[in-house]
């Protein structure tokens, strides 16, 4: 079996293009930089198989660039950056990495919770001022956890792993979702309710659906002029979910209390005002940035591309028609 050709348009763990090279020939860009659109173009030619990450725009374009490709393996659970019509209709697999990262997003999320509750990243700011000059009964007053009230947007793999930990605080559970589902209700014993129902209930909002049409700009001025002024949003799911500019205006003016970001509308750039805000934490989408879970994603990224090769189907191909046609 001949060698595929394979281009890395970032660098992952090293076990996984460990994994790769045992197979393949490999080029991997490695300056921990996101490819222009130019460069991406140029490194894609000639390539049997592209393993691509969330932040590759791999439209039409890229695809006829990569003439021959066979498939783009993302590096990622979501895959809204990728043109599957496209692909589809130029006869290329695409692939993702679905349940790799249930739990470690999860766990991301209750830290933002919990961070922004306590007001965690200001105080350690104000302390490594040297601002700290002794306990005050009204120094850094925060929002209790214990027994408040959850909201979950999203009944999906991550809320549900998600919402499971908030019995430990004994927190009743709202979700919404497209519609209800008993595992969420069993396991979490969650209430589904409406999203307005949620918003105006809730002391903590966490978004957990992904990015469609419907989704975009789901949380906008009205539902955030729906929230407690004491509530928290957290949001680890898609940046653009969270209409980003209602938001700054909401945590300036008092509407809500807090809010907890792993991700953004225009990621990398952030909305006029969002980073001179105390009341936002703010993180680099590192929600599944554990040692396990990104390795784990590239060992996955990488069968996918092995198990093309092998004339296989990938075992997490998104558009199997494809392998289909061929056989």
């Amino acid at each position: 079996m001949n060698r595929w050709n394979v281009y890395v348009t970032n660098e992952i763990p090293k076990p996984a293009l460990d994994m790769l090279e045992e197979s393949c020939n490999m080029e991997v860009n490695r300056t921990g930089q996101v490819l222009t659109k130019p460069q991406l173009l140029e490194k894609v030619k000639g390539r049997d198989a592209v393993l691509s990450l969330l932040t590759d725009p791999i439209d039409a374009e890229v695809m006829d660039a990569a003439k021959g490709a066979k498939i783009f393996a993302n590096y990622a659970v979501g895959y809204n950056n990728i043109d599957i019509p496209s692909a589809t209709e130029r006869g290329i697999m695409v692939s993702n990495t679905p349940g790799v990262l249930t739990d470690t997003t999860a766990e991301m999320t209750w830290a933002l919770l919990f961070s922004a509750a306590r007001r965690v990243v200001e105080s350690d700011k104000y302390t490594r001022m040297g601002k700290y000059k002794g306990w005050g009964p009204m120094l850094f007053l925060g929002q209790g956890v214990m027994n408040k009230t959850l909201g979950v947007i999203g009944a999906g793999r991550i809320g549900l792993s998600f919402a499971k930990r908030a019995k430990a605080f004994d927190m009743p559970v709202l979700y919404t979702d497209v519609s209800a589902n008993p595992q969420f209700e069993q396991e979490t014993g969650g209430k589904f309710v409406s999203l307005e129902t949620l918003l105006k209930e809730s002391d903590f909002v966490s978004i957990h659906t992904p990015l469609l049409p419907e989704t975009h700009h789901l949380i906008s001025e009205h539902e955030l002029k729906l929230m407690k002024k004491t509530a928290i949003l957290i949001n680890t799911s898609r940046g653009p979910v969270v209409d980003e500019a209602a938001l700054v205006n909401a945590l300036k003016t008092g509407e809500i209390w807090a809010a907890g970001l792993d991700v953004y509308e225009f990621e990398p750039e952030f909305s006029e005002g969002l980073m001179e805000l105390d009341n936002a934490i703010l993180c680099p989408h590192i929600a599944s940035a554990t040692f396990e879970t990104r390795t784990k994603m590239g060992t996955i990224a990488v069968s996918n591309i092995l198990a093309a090769m092998r004339g296989e189907l990938p075992p997490n191909c998104l558009n199997p028609e494809v392998y289909n046609s061929k056989r």
